[in-house]
């Protein structure tokens, strides 16, 4: 099982992920895309990634504004895992026009 991140280790990947916050256990960005069709489309790419790297966001879907919760459950918070997927979805929102900037 993947080990938790200090809260200083936390403060230091959101220093590279600049559009997340901590919100609790959990690593979170919001995004609002040009369509429905467009935030769908990122849900599908996120999807695949989260069932490549077997660890997966909750997404909250409101028409074309997307959620992402990273946290690793089982853990009960914040790992190296949630930090990586959250950059990958940085990656996938890049593409599709969404810099992470």
């Amino acid at each position: 099982m993947a080990e938790l991140l200090t809260d200083d280790q936390v403060t230091e990947a959101l220093g590279r992920l600049a559009q997340w916050r901590q919100d609790g256990a959990a690593l979170v960005r919001t995004v609002d895309l040009a369509s429905f069709s467009a935030a769908i489309q990122a849900v599908v790419r996120v999807a695949e990634i989260a069932e490549n790297d077997n660890h997966h966001p909750d997404i909250d879907i409101r028409w074309r504004t997307l959620t992402f919760r990273c946290a690793t459950h089982s853990a009960g918070g914040v790992t190296s895992l949630d930090v990586t997927l959250a950059g990958e979805i940085d990656g996938v929102l890049e593409v599709l026009g969404q810099p992470s900037e």
